[in-house]
């Protein structure tokens, strides 16, 4: 049966794209695994410090044909790594792996992921698109001496807009612009669903810093905190040629946060990973200064403030998918 590495590569890479950004300082990485062409597992690096990719898929493909085995029990990846060089019995032998990023080949918080495939000795590796991190690549080339057959640059442009913030943030500074909206185009009020708004509390919680507009400080006194999933409060910088804030306003009063009022948007490159909320008049005054927007729809119609006359800006779209009932698009500006 002739096998569409294609198909299993989108997989892999539209489930990366669900812990996009949420992987920070790590890439956001897909994987799969098939069997005799039984697809057996779809997995993600989900975040910094947790298995990668591809622990993740072995894991859940073992584990789908020894269902009861004590390797559901271990989610450190060490551990994981540990048990499947010591029980796997040949069992990935006849697996085609996709993988969406070169595997990892060098010891840092988890073992290497080159040096696991080579101990568990698949049928092929197909990978999408080349580490270029000089810490961590040389993957590929560990496999090939072990007489692993590899395959490199399966959808490799898809994979590259799926890396491409690790590889900005690696080298300078990723600005992303987070704005929720709703089908209609509607910036006012409270839009988001719980769903939508406690992903957007995850990404605050992995930002370096949060960027916004100082008349939105004034209008919606917001928090801009995590606490809808405990986590970090990010550090904050109004833009404002105005410096005079009501000190009551909430985002003042989290404890552990630096918050700074600036016009200078060049204070934005000493910081890797930007998140930026606000609105059309923001966005209008960034747009030459962003890497990708997120973009929520809410799925209704509302009365509101809507998108500025002057405004004139191109999209490509580079990915989309769902939160609860909401979709997030990402969006690059083509210049």
């Amino acid at each position: 049966m002739k096998i569409d590495n294609n198909f299993y590569m989108k997989l892999a890479i539209d489930e990366a794209w669900k812990y996009q950004l949420l992987t920070y300082p790590n890439p956001a990485v897909g994987c799969v695994v098939v069997k005799d062409g039984q697809l057996l597992s779809i997995e993600a690096h989900k975040e910094a410090g947790t298995p990668h990719a591809e622990v993740n898929a072995l894991k859940a493909a073992y584990l789908k044909i020894y269902p009861n085995s004590v390797l559901k029990t271990k989610n450190n990846p060490n551990e994981i790594h540990e048990y499947l060089i010591e029980n796997h019995n040949n069992f990935f032998n006849d697996c085609e792996i996709y993988i969406t990023l070169e595997p990892c080949n060098h010891v840092g918080k988890t073992p290497s992921c080159a040096n696991l495939l080579k101990e568990l000795k698949p049928k092929k590796v197909i990978i999408a698109h080349e580490d270029t991190n000089e810490v961590a690549n040389g993957g590929l080339e560990t496999l090939k001496n072990a007489n692993i057959e590899c395959e490199l640059g399966c959808m490799k442009k898809e994979a590259y807009d799926l890396l491409y913030p690790f590889l900005k943030w690696n080298s300078g500074t990723f600005i992303f612009y987070k704005m929720a909206q709703t089908l209609n185009g509607s910036i006012d009020g409270k839009i988001s669903g719980n769903s939508a708004k406690a992903y957007v509390h995850a990404l605050r919680d992995k930002t370096d810093l949060l960027l916004i507009g100082g008349n939105t400080v004034r209008n919606d006194k917001p928090t801009l905190d995590a606490r809808y999933i405990v986590g970090n409060a990010p550090n904050v910088m109004i833009y404002s040629k105005n410096k005079i804030f009501d000190n009551n306003i909430p985002l003042f009063k989290i404890p552990n946060r630096e918050v700074f009022i600036s016009n200078d948007l060049f204070k934005l490159l000493d910081y890797k990973f930007v998140m930026v909320e606000g609105t059309y008049n923001l966005l209008n005054i960034l747009k030459e200064k962003l890497d990708y927007i997120v973009l929520l729809i809410n799925p209704k119609i509302r009365n509101g403030a809507n998108a500025l006359n002057e405004i004139d800006i191109d999209f490509e779209i580079i990915h989309e998918n769902f939160i609860g009932k909401e979709k997030v698009v990402y969006l690059k500006r083509i210049s």
